[in-house]
């Protein structure tokens, strides 16, 4: 990988962390598809050669176990979620340039090629390890058969991963007070011999490599603590009979299975290669991304000069699994001689109405839920890349996902689309034969250079919100010129107005392509311009439109009332449900173990998970919260959620939309003391200005206030 600014002279690859072949897909796997997607088409945009790979992670304990329960095969049950996966991402406009799967030829071959690898570059060694063993099945139990507590955190853990809490990787025996899943009793352990990558090998490499990395700051400084020290060799093979053999011509591998964490990111590899078999390697060489070309490279050493050897290679995972592909992966690339990662993206957590998802109590969204229900795919790519960023966790709720669709996207960016076009459709038949203004060109050009610069430093968030930001200055531009009343009085400024407008919605769907692919695609063909915008480059923005076009249809639909009340009735009632269900088998456990139920979390339940990312005091300071009181209080025409406020906050009064109108009387609400993040960026909500955020606590909105009577504008500190 260079580290040279985007685009660069060697291909990119764009790969998501795989997903498990063992349920269903909800709102939070697909938070990383879509943010992968969307910068693999930034990418392409800045004119750099991208590849988007991923595929489904076939093997693994689990898989075996619920293909076991259903009397099936387990690659016949894990190849129905594949199939699954592979026809629902596109429904999300999620398309991928290959999509594999693990127990393909393919990624066995290469699995197997970098073992041997491994083995001959002497990083593999055997040891006798405990293996815990479920003695009334008289069997070995591999990692996700067993469950018991973490010896670094004391949470509730899986045999191989912390998943509950600290998020470690267990080696096999490190789990304390062993259970056997099959049976409940206490596992008892038994020595095996087993294979281990030694990572101590890639210490100094991977203190080197993590200093080189781009990406978020989770994945670039979380793993530093899981390095100093004594780095843990890998335990790359598995007691059982479903997974990727141990190479056969390799000694001592008889009867074990590799890791899943070993074949699981080769397949990363694998399906770039796929890809490159399709197209041929002149449209894209997959060794020019993934390998090194000397022989002598192969080594723990780097060398900046291999920089022009090699392309860039960015994952989009979940940060759960940050460990995996921040330590263990770049590791094993080394020990075969493969490039190194240029960036991990590590994306935050998707919470259900202000709630952990919890596909146990059945509270979530799940991706069939939302196809259903009718709606564009856009809209949710929209709302989950514009919700935080990348890196911090997103609360989806079907009110707030109204709010913002209604508001941003119809209230915003259709009606500049929709009102400049018909105007200029109506009468120009098209583009009016003017030039466009400086002001509106120089606009545009700012647009442009933000965009380059959100994909260089992979921000989704901004990379959405550039379109809606200039679709903004359009509204406010064309309600500023009124060209309506020009039309008579000064036509030659009507034109020019109207020129402007149809450029700048151009521009519009050049820009929101990546995030808004079908909405950019069906707004191009309005424009009456040939070919897909998904093949045009940045500079096509300031090109002229078509002359002439047809009249054009709504963009965006508003999302109705009665619909959301129907879903988020339907959300409701699948999780009591599931809560009653778990609460009637908790009891019944508890009454055939003689236990008294432990009631003392029950209103903590649904609390949302702490964010584990830390900032600092510096940070904090940087917040600026003040003490103010609400002026006056009243409706926001067409939003039945939203209250325009006025807000003293001592050295002004400020203009704030919240969205308190079902949960406040808005007539009582004058003469409340509250707290607003006062340095919170400006947004506009159906038309109005807001400037600031009133804070409140759950799903209540209980407004924050003070104790005492703090004077207005005082700082929270």
């Amino acid at each position: 990988m260079s580290n040279d600014e985007f685009p660069t002279d060697q291909p990119a690859v764009v790969t998501c962390g795989l997903p498990y072949a063992n349920g269903d897909l909800h709102v939070g796997h697909l938070r990383t598809y879509v943010d992968g997607d969307a910068l693999s088409r930034a990418l392409r945009r800045i004119g750099q050669q991208t590849a988007f790979v991923s595929g489904s992670d076939m093997h693994g304990t689990p898989v075996a176990v619920n293909a076991a329960e259903e009397g099936v095969a387990p690659r016949e049950f894990a190849l129905d979620f594949h199939e699954t996966y592979a026809e629902t991402f596109p429904q999300f406009n999620i398309e991928f340039d290959n999509y594999g799967h693990t127990d393909d030829e393919t990624n066995v071959e290469l699995t197997q090629e970098f073992v041997r690898s491994w083995v001959e570059n002497d990083h593999v060694h055997e040891k006798e390890i405990e293996v815990a063993w479920d003695t009334e099945e008289d069997q070995p139990l591999p990692d996700r058969y067993v469950e018991g507590t973490c010896p670094y955190c004391g949470e509730q853990a899986r045999g191989d991963e912390c998943d509950e809490g600290c998020q470690r990787h267990l080696e096999p025996g490190e789990i304390e007070a062993p259970v056997s899943t099959l049976t409940g009793n206490p596992a008892e352990y038994r020595t095996r011999e087993h294979k281990f990558l030694r990572l101590a090998d890639f210490q100094e490499y991977l203190q080197g490599f993590l200093d080189r990395l781009e990406g978020t700051d989770n994945a670039q400084n979380q793993p530093r603590e899981w390095i100093e020290g004594e780095l843990q060799d890998l335990c790359i093979t598995r007691d059982m009979d479903w997974g990727v053999d141990y190479p056969e011509d390799v000694d001592g591998g008889d009867e074990l299975v590799l890791y899943v964490w070993v074949d699981a990111p080769i397949e990363y590899v694998a399906s770039t290669k796929q890809y490159t078999e399709r197209v041929g390697d002149d449209e894209y060489d997959w060794e020019a991304v993934w390998k090194i070309d000397s022989e002598e490279r192969h080594g723990t050493e780097w060398d900046d000069e291999w920089a022009d050897d090699s392309g860039e290679i960015i994952h989009v995972i979940g940060r759960d699994i940050i460990q995996h592909h921040a330590v263990f992966w770049p590791a094993m690339l080394r020990g075969a001689g493969y490039n190194e990662p240029r960036s991990i993206l590590a994306t935050g957590f998707v919470g259900i109405d202000g709630n952990a998802l919890s596909t146990s109590r059945n509270r979530a969204v799940w991706a069939d839920e939302y196809l259903d229900a009718g709606f564009h795919p856009d809209l949710f790519r929209y709302y989950i890349a514009t919700g935080a960023q990348i890196d911090t966790d997103v609360d989806f709720s079907w009110d707030r996902f109204q709010e913002r669709v209604n508001g941003e996207l119809v209230g915003n960016v259709g009606n500049f689309i929709y009102r400049s076009l018909l105007f200029a459709e109506r009468n120009y038949d098209g583009t009016p034969d003017a030039a466009v203004s400086d002001d509106v060109r120089g606009r545009i050009e700012d647009a442009i250079a933000d965009f380059e610069a959100a994909v260089r430093e992979y921000d989704i968030r901004e990379l959405a919100e550039i379109a809606i930001e200039l679709s903004n200055y359009g509204n406010e531009y064309i309600q500023r010129n009124e060209p309506w009343n020009l039309v008579d009085d000064d036509p030659d400024r009507a034109e020019q107005v109207i020129r402007d407008c149809v450029q700048l919605t151009k521009a519009v769907a050049v820009l929101m392509q990546p995030v808004l692919p079908g909405k950019a695609e069906r707004l191009w063909g309005q424009l009456g311009e040939q070919g897909s915008v998904a093949d045009v480059t940045l500079d096509s923005a300031l090109k002229a439109p078509p002359a002439e076009f047809g009249e054009p249809a709504e963009l965006f639909e508003q999302v109705e009332d009665d619909h959301i009340e129907a879903l988020n009735e339907e959300l409701q009632e699948r999780v009591e449900e599931a809560s009653e269900a778990s609460a009637e088998a908790s009891n019944e456990d508890g009454e055939a173990a003689g236990d008294e139920v432990d009631d003392s979390d029950v209103d903590t339940a649904d609390l949302q998970p702490l964010v584990e990312d830390r900032i600092s005091f510096e940070d904090f300071e940087g917040v600026d919260m003040r003490v103010g009181e609400i002026r006056s209080a009243e409706p926001v025409e067409g939003a039945d959620k939203l209250l325009r406020l006025e807000v003293d906050i001592g050295h002004e009064v400020r203009q704030v939309v919240a969205g308190l109108r079902q949960l406040h009387d808005a007539e009582k609400l004058p003469g409340t003391r509250v707290i607003l993040l006062a340095n919170m960026e400006k947004a506009e909500l159906f038309g109005i200005e807001s400037n600031g955020m009133v804070l409140a606590a759950g799903d209540e909105a209980d407004l924050l206030t003070t104790h005492e009577d703090a004077p207005l504008g005082t700082r929270i500190k």
